[in-house]
């Protein structure tokens, strides 16, 4: 199965390469404020999914621009792919070069493989759990930095309206002064494979998609890892935060980011009222879109 999403995955970095060759010429449609389709999107999405029902015509497909198409029969149900074309649509219609092709299979919930593709580099992460995690055939695992202040930590920022921004500065706020630095490269799933490969110490980012996170916590988990909400709980795809590093640096920030968990203690959430930044809050369109689009 892993054999069939790396093909996917590169025949859908193709399409990303072709199309960026001409940046000007692709068509771009807005899903909401700051929050961008192309055409590229839609097209690499397609011949993903094309791949792999072409090898799995039973299993269930869960996709960024297409939804969800439900598997058939007992064994069908049981395996989805959930698959995020182009993970940094706005720096690709920029022509920044940070963005990637997410796919993941989900069986009975659990992810059992994972490839996350950057097709300006060339770069291939993949994972089957139990297994490890690889980067162009090359084992990797988490950074073994212990000090949270030696840290190179990313994210990404809430930009959409109704985001809670006031809040993310206020985590920003906590954050910088304790860590060797912050970055925001712009995709989500490449953040997480970043983590894996110990190229970033840490990473925490609220308004996630399953989409946005199912290969690459996969990834980090067999590169030794941990991932979950801001709380430390793993029970986190769906939850729409998320926050990995390696297990001594993972403990140390859900010390820190806990509070502004959805799902922390009521004491906790006065406390980051009284430090000036909004509660947490998490509308129903947030729950469509993931960021980084």
């Amino acid at each position: 199965m892993l054999n069939v999403a790396i093909k996917a995955a590169r025949a859908a970095g193709t399409v990303i390469n072709r199309a960026a060759l001409d940046i000007e010429s692709v068509r771009v449609s807005v899903k909401q404020t700051n929050d961008f389709v192309t055409e590229v999107d839609q097209a690499a999405e397609q011949v993903i999914i094309e791949t792999l029902l072409a090898a799995y015509p039973d299993h269930g497909i869960w996709a960024e621009e297409s939804g969800r198409r439900e598997g058939k029969g007992h064994q069908g149900r049981r395996h989805v792919w959930v698959i995020d074309p182009l993970d940094g649509t706005t720096n690709f219609i920029h022509g920044f070069p940070v963005y990637c092709v997410s796919i993941a299979l989900l069986v009975d919930g659990r992810a059992e493989q994972a490839v996350i593709y950057d097709p300006t580099r060339n770069d291939l992460f993949c994972a089957t759990r139990g297994r490890g995690a690889y980067l162009n055939d090359r084992r990797i695992r988490v950074a073994k930095r212990t000090q949270f202040k030696d840290c190179l930590l990313s994210t990404g920022f809430p930009f959409r309206p109704g985001d809670q921004f006031q809040t993310f500065m206020q985590m920003l706020q906590d954050v910088m002064p304790k860590v060797a630095g912050v970055r925001r490269p712009g995709a989500a799933a490449l953040d997480l494979a970043y983590v894996a490969a110990g190229f970033a110490d840490g990473f925490f980012e609220t308004g996630l998609s399953p989409w946005d996170v199912a290969a690459g916590a996969l990834l980090v988990t067999e590169a030794g890892g941990l991932v979950g909400n801001f709380t430390g709980e793993a029970d986190f795809l769906e939850q729409r935060e998320c926050m990995a590093a390696n297990p001594r640096i993972y403990g140390q920030m859900a010390s820190l980011l806990g509070k502004y968990s959805k799902f922390a203690s009521a004491g906790d959430k006065a406390a980051v009222r009284q430090s000036g930044a909004s509660e947490p809050q998490h509308s129903d369109q947030d729950s469509t879109d993931g960021p980084d689009a």
